[in-house]
């Protein structure tokens, strides 16, 4: 397995035409018939592709220079350990020509999946909620039975600071809002520290790290955890509250749910109930600073036309505002305004 590492400035996307996937692809041992499908995904590049006499596979090209091949190994080695205790993930095939799961096509990451078809999670029904407990117990007892060695730990220094200064290089942010934005973002980031100071205590666990219905997919009476792109370290709490939606009955009904279903296989983590606002606060920065710095690839102008209009930013100061009253507030359910 190559272990070129690339910074992000050495490529582009623009380079991966239809004719060099159909080539990388089958350069990897698979047949293609010529049949291609661009499907939803913007950090990195994910095609249904047509294979002769067989069913379709997916194809993942990983966004270059964004993590180290060692990083991109342990999220496979992490999926085929769950998929071997037959947790529903999808694990990446062997390429026939490689044997491997991971492979390189300079300078993408290739990993290709089986196809498999589904809806959204659907977070107004109770059973889809019961099993998606079981799902995250499940996952959490591999997840706590040892370490990430190469993937990052949630915190907020990348997911804070880090977001806000790439919100604050960028050309993005109104002159007439940009001291507004450093100063509400700063005052919500200092709140979200000071709430998540003793997060240490608590056990730290391999996580899927994206944990939301558009990730779960369910077909046929069964649900499936897809893309753990995003997989890293954090506190068993970051892989349910995303599943927490609606007004205060709504998610604690969720939560009551949740945690039936997950106390099947692992106690559920009610102490850190309290850092779920803090939580919320933080993606917010995060989910900012991310379209900031990608903002330089076609796809996301294209796919977020709203984020470069003065409107979203006078509508993100006031979200960040009502969630620093959310942070303040005693620990409970109150996730705040984005979620």
């Amino acid at each position: 397995m190559c272990t070129v590492d690339r910074s992000e400035s050495d490529w582009d996307y623009a380079s991966l035409t239809p004719d060099r996937m159909l080539d990388d692809i089958e350069s990897l041992g698979w047949v293609c018939d010529g049949r291609l499908l661009a499907l939803n995904s913007y950090e990195n590049r994910v095609y249904q592709i047509g294979i002769e006499d067989a069913d379709p596979v997916v194809a993942k090209f990983y966004r270059p220079g964004r993590w180290s091949a060692e990083a991109i190994a342990e999220e496979h080695s992490f999926v085929a350990e769950l998929e071997a205790r037959d947790i529903p993930v999808v694990a990446a095939l062997p390429a026939p020509a490689t044997g491997e799961r991971l492979n390189f096509c300079d300078p993408w990451w290739i990993a290709v999946y089986p196809r498999r078809g589904g809806y959204a999670l659907e977070l107004d029904q109770a059973d889809h909620l019961y099993r998606v407990g079981q799902i995250m117990g499940r996952l959490h007892l591999v997840g706590e039975q040892r370490q990430f060695q190469h993937r990052p730990t949630l915190n907020t220094t990348d997911f804070g600071h880090g977001a806000i200064a790439k919100v604050l290089s960028s050309e993005l942010v109104p002159d007439n809002m940009r001291s507004v934005y450093e100063g509400v973002a700063a005052d919500l980031l200092g709140r979200i520290e000071l709430a998540l100071a003793d997060l240490a205590q608590y056990p730290a666990l391999r996580l899927h790290g994206d944990c939301h219905a558009s990730n779960v997919l369910a077909r046929d009476d069964r649900l499936l955890l897809v893309d753990f792109d995003d997989a890293r370290t954090g506190p068993a709490i970051q892989d349910i509250w995303l599943f927490l939606s609606g007004d205060t009955a709504a998610r604690n009904a969720a939560l009551v749910e949740i945690s039936e279903g997950y106390e099947e296989f692992r106690p559920f983590p009610r102490a850190e109930l309290k850092f779920i606002a803090p939580l919320a606060g933080l993606r917010m920065l995060h989910y900012a600073g991310w379209l900031a710095e990608r903002w330089g690839d076609p796809a996301f102008p294209a796919a977020f036309p709203w984020f470069g209009e003065a409107r979203y930013w006078d509508q993100h100061v006031l979200d960040l505002r009502e969630q620093i009253s959310a942070v303040q507030e005693p620990h409970g359910l109150r996730i705040g305004p984005a979620f």
